[in-house]
């Protein structure tokens, strides 16, 4: 369905990465203020529509009917920067879809590179027995509303034979999952991914109101410490989100036998 002129679950997951900027710390929003958002969210989703329309599938497929590519990165690239909630590709990744028979155009699409998340490789390694360097990160994952139901796990699951045979090295497969933004791990679940551990939520960080990662943070002002960034860019707004946030969740999937589940006992939390 679709409101505002965008999809629901996208403005949705948008709307949700912003509302903790405004959230008191016991993490009410007035409801006037999640109006707003979700009108400011809504417009800028249809920006980022426009900029790339040529790339957005408008014809619903079965899902047999769709082909397993792998994408390149101008494409993909172009997809996460404007409609994934990131608004960002990861750099140095491997990018594969499914895409729609008759014009090629990416459905579901994910990206997949080395894990560069040492906290998450150390404990995967003292745990697990996954040497570091031998685990790789599922970092985006899109999809259009017009994917059939089960495609991003089917996605899942020709991403690991395509790295299964063409990186031998590559052991594991991981993703964090944030249920602040309502994801529930349900298609990683579906693909025989299995919850690992945590890690403890850091406030989101803002700047002029938007959203940005660390990473982003420090790729445009070369640092991520607000104290320092609102010292040296006296023009820039940078805020951080005050209300508790819900600890993401580790997803991993072996990429040579049954992932065996993990007791919630045996799951640690780890720190930031």
């Amino acid at each position: 369905m679709r409101r505002h002129g965008v999809p629901n679950r996208a403005l949705s997951v948008r709307t949700l990465l912003h509302l903790p900027r405004l959230a008191r710390p016991n993490g009410t929003v007035a409801r006037q203020q999640v109006i707003a958002e979700l009108n400011r969210n809504a417009a800028r989703l249809q920006r980022d529509q426009q900029a790339i329309e040529d790339l957005i599938p408008k014809d619903k497929y079965l899902l047999p009917d769709l082909r397993f590519v792998r994408l390149g990165n101008s494409d993909a690239d172009q997809v996460f920067s404007r409609l994934h909630y990131l608004r960002s590709a990861r750099a140095g990744s491997v990018n594969f879809a499914l895409v729609d028979p008759v014009n090629r155009l990416p459905v579901t699409l994910c990206s997949v590179s080395p894990l560069e998340w040492m906290r998450v490789g150390r404990q995967l390694q003292a745990q697990f027995g996954v040497p570091l360097g031998a685990a790789w990160d599922v970092s985006r994952v899109y999809s259009f509303d017009v994917a059939p139901v089960n495609a991003i796990s089917f996605l899942l699951s020709k991403v690991r034979q395509v790295i299964r045979r063409e990186i031998p090295s590559v052991q594991l497969l991981t993703t964090a999952v944030d249920p602040n933004l309502g994801f529930i791990g349900s298609s990683y679940r579906a693909a025989n991914w299995q919850q690992w551990m945590s890690i403890e939520a850091r406030p989101y960080l803002y700047v002029d109101g938007i959203y940005a990662s660390p990473r982003q943070l420090r790729t445009r002002y070369g640092g991520a410490n607000l104290t320092e960034l609102r010292r040296t860019h006296s023009g820039t707004r940078f805020e951080q989100s005050r209300a508790k946030l819900l600890d993401s969740v580790i997803y991993c999937c072996r990429m040579r036998g049954e992932t065996a589940p993990v007791p919630l006992e045996d799951q640690r939390r780890l720190r930031r």
